[in-house]
């Protein structure tokens, strides 16, 4: 059953071009787009594993009341870091380094980011792994690519997914975030592709994995510009790689100030 849903997918629609799957602002143009988008997938080379993500992938209503409902980050940032948890952040930021130097050291050795910065990231994103989120991450991505109102942008992240699940990175079960992003740090698929590195040497980029983890997110500072060496607080030339990580002003601060008083 499952081989004759991919070829369904896959021939349904064969002159598809890369612009037919059609988006919606419901769920009831989902199964169709999800038609059209796998002959797009596997024109672009997505095999036969991305596919069946693809083909069990369901419309992610929570994804989509999440995504309508965002609010920015309005707080202070003195109440921003109070709800964040900053202190907890910082103590267990420096139980993480103490109790694994080598490792760490390895890491800004070879991408020239402090660990104090990947460190910092990590605590903020999913509380040190303890929360990388309650969606499925095929059916959360698809469905922002199919829906209208982002469509362009996720799309590629969708194919992406599609692309990670061949190579073994993503499964059509893993867990993530509302939209998509992934593992210990958050990634979104593409940003998994493009900056996501093999940490353990064990021949898969898998952000679930802590090493593979901290080691993309390094690698991603240094691929946006970091500067060895040069400061990352507030004005300090670093602190415009930090920008790169999170739109958010009260953001960045917050990844900066908690970065610096892990280093002490």
């Amino acid at each position: 059953m499952l081989k004759s849903a991919i070829l369904a997918l896959v021939l349904a629609l064969p002159a598809v071009t890369a612009s037919a799957a059609t988006c919606g602002n419901d769920s009831s143009g989902f199964d169709r787009w999800k038609r059209d988008f796998a002959a797009e997938a596997a024109a672009q080379g997505v095999g036969q594993r991305g596919l069946a993500a693809l083909a069990g992938a369901q419309y992610a209503t929570r994804t989509i009341s999440a995504d309508r409902n965002q609010r920015s980050f309005r707080y202070e940032l003195d109440e921003f870091l109070r709800i964040r948890g900053a202190d907890t952040i910082v103590r267990l930021g420096r139980q993480k380094i103490a109790r694994n130097p080598n490792f760490y050291a390895s890491l800004e050795a070879r991408f020239g980011v402090p660990a104090s910065v990947v460190v910092a990231i990590w605590g903020m994103e999913t509380g040190f792994g303890n929360n990388m989120g309650d969606s499925n991450v095929v059916s959360a991505i698809t469905t922002l690519a199919y829906d209208c109102r982002r469509s362009d942008y996720f799309t590629p992240h969708a194919l992406a997914a599609l692309q990670l699940v061949d190579r073994g990175g993503l499964s059509a079960q893993t867990i993530g975030a509302r939209h998509g992003e992934v593992g210990h740090t958050q990634f979104l698929p593409g940003n998994v592709l493009r900056y996501g590195v093999d940490g353990d040497g064990n021949g898969v980029v898998d952000l679930t994995n802590q090493t593979d983890a901290l080691a993309s997110t390094a690698n991603y500072l240094a691929q946006k510009g970091w500067r060895p060496g040069a400061g990352f607080a507030e004005g300090q030339p670093n602190f415009e790689v930090i920008k790169e990580w999170n739109a958010a002003t009260v953001y960045q601060r917050a990844i900066a100030l908690m970065a610096a008083r892990i280093d002490g």
